[in-house]
C-alpha cells in the first residue's frame, strides 16, 4: 500500500503516467500529477477524484528548471512534502521530426530528447531530493527508462541513447542518496499500449502484420497494457520493496529473454 505517501508523477496527462497516478491513488496515495500539456492532467486528476482519491495537477516543462523547482515545491505546499518521484515523462524523436537514422536525425531533434529524457530527469531529481531526505515514509524514486536501454531500435538512436543514460544515472543516483535514504530504481517496459504506440497501428490502416509485427520479439503475444506497468512502479515505490535499490526492472512480456521471432 501506498497510504498517505504523497507522490509526484511527471506525464501523467496520459499512457503509463495516468495508469499510475490512477493506480497509486487507488493504494492510497496522494498524487500530484504534472504534465507539459494542460490538456490531460486535470482529466487525470479528475478521474482520481471520482475513485474517491486525492490529487492535484501542476503543469510543468521539463526542460525548464525553475518550472521543475516550482513543480516539487507546489507538490510540498499542497500536501505538506515528497514521499515519491516517478520520472515518467518522455519522447521519442520519431514525435519530434518523423523518421530517421542516426546520419540523417537533426542536432536539435537529438538535444530535445536528451533535454526531456536526461536533463529532466535529473534535475526532478536534483529539486525532490530535499523534500524526499526530509520523508519518513521510505522515500524512493521509480525513473521510467525502456528496452531501448538495453538493445538497439531502428531510427531511435537518441531515444535509445537517453533512456541507457537514465539506466546508469539511475544506479548512480541510488550511490548518491543511499545516506539519505532515498531509494531510486528504474523500469524498462517493452512494447506498451501507449498513445504512441496507438498511433503507430492506426498508422497501419488495420494492417494485422502491425500488430504481429509489434509482439513478434516477444514471449507473450499481447503488447503490455499502462496498467501493468502502473502496479510495478507502485510495487517499487512501497514499503515492500525497502531493500530494491539501485535496480533496472524489465518489463516486456520476454522481450528480452530469448533471440527469436515468434510467428504470427
Amino acid at each position: 500500500m501506498l497510504d498517505e505517501k504523497v507522490c509526484v508523477v511527471t506525464g501523467s496527462a496520459r499512457g503509463i503516467g495516468r495508469a499510475t497516478a490512477l493506480e497509486m491513488a487507488r493504494r492510497g496515495a496522494k498524487v500530484v500529477v504534472s504534465d507539459v500539456s494542460s490538456e490531460g492532467g486535470p482529466e487525470t486528476v479528475a478521474e482520481i477524484e471520482a475513485d474517491g482519491g486525492e490529487a492535484t495537477f501542476i503543469k510543468c516543462d521539463l526542460t525548464d528548471a525553475d518550472q521543475v523547482r516550482a513543480l516539487m515545491s507546489g507538490a510540498a505546499e499542497r500536501f505538506g512534502g515528497i514521499d515519491v518521484l516517478h520520472n515518467n515523462a518522455g519522447i521519442h524523436e520519431a514525435e519530434l521530426h518523423g523518421t530517421n537514422t542516426i546520419d540523417t536525425l537533426p542536432d536539435d531533434v537529438w538535444e530535445k530528447v536528451f533535454d526531456v529524457n536526461v536533463r529532466g530527469v535529473w534535475w526532478a531529481i536534483k529539486a525532490a531530493v530535499p523534500y524526499l531526505a526530509k520523508s519518513r515514509r521510505n522515500p524512493s524514486i521509480i525513473n521510467a527508462a525502456s528496452t531501448g536501454a538495453l538493445l538497439g531500435f531502428p531510427n531511435a538512436a537518441a531515444y535509445c541513447a537517453s533512456k541507457a543514460a537514465v539506466a546508469n544515472l539511475t544506479r548512480a543516483a541510488a550511490v548518491d542518496l543511499f545516506d539519505r535514504g532515498i531509494r531510486c530504481n528504474c523500469y524498462c517496459p517493452g512494447t506498451t499500449k501507449t498513445p504512441m504506440i496507438e498511433r503507430f497501428i492506426e498508422a497501419g490502416a488495420g494492417d494485422p502484420g502491425v500488430m504481429s509485427g509489434l509482439v513478434a520479439a516477444q514471449l507473450h503475444d499481447e503488447i503490455g497494457q499502462p496498467e501493468e506497468i502502473a502496479k510495478l512502479v507502485c510495487y517499487l515505490a512501497s514499503d515492500d520493496a525497502t531493500f530494491v535499490n539501485g535496480a533496472v526492472w524489465v518489463i516486456d512480456g520476454g522481450k528480452l529473454a530469448w533471440r527469436g521471432t515468434r510467428s504470427s
